[in-house]
């Protein structure tokens, strides 16, 4: 790869690097899954980087290729559960002094359940969303109108609220 595009690739991962950790969390179970997941989106922007051709802006292409790798992990992780026990009565215990800003607001893990219970086409818009991506954005990114993209993010929010307030009694 030329140098001009791995100094495009780093300029656009040091202005992405925390959306793009974002979007993973919203499709990861732990913390080791979504660097997992952020390692596989890094290495398929790398590769894909010769491919760019800036018809939508850098960090438009980087949050498509996020969400496509997002959505191919789910779908082989998805096919590796059906071969694995279930393993849910293992229980491990945060290291002690490890706190989180979930731990401080329990909203925030409400929100994030149900986000991740939430169907693929509607967790890629309220994550995309919640970075305050907008609606055009979206709309390039997902490949839905843009009109499409508002009525979707006011449907979700109701499911939100529902979900958070369902939780949270």
């Amino acid at each position: 790869m030329n140098r001009e595009l791995e100094n495009i690739f780093l300029v656009g991962l040091e202005e992405n690097k925390q959306k793009l950790l974002r979007i993973c969390s919203a499709y990861s179970t732990d913390q080791e899954d979504r660097n997992d997941l952020f390692q596989e989106v890094l290495m398929n922007i790398w590769k894909s980087m010769p491919s760019f051709k800036a018809n939508s802006s850098l960090s438009t292409w980087m949050y498509r290729v996020t969400l496509n790798v997002c959505l191919n992990a789910r779908t082989k992780l998805t096919k590796k559960k059906k071969q694995f026990i279930n393993m849910d009565s293992v229980t491990l215990s945060k290291y002690e002094g490890e706190t989180s800003v979930e731990e401080e607001n329990p909203l925030l893990i409400y929100m994030r359940s149900c986000i991740k219970e939430m169907n693929e086409a509607d967790k890629a818009v309220i994550t995309l969303h919640l970075e305050e991506l907008p609606y055009k954005e979206i709309a390039d990114v997902t490949g839905i109108t843009e009109n499409h993209v508002a009525v979707k993010i006011k449907r979700i929010k109701k499911k939100l609220l529902t979900c958070i307030n369902s939780k949270s009694c």
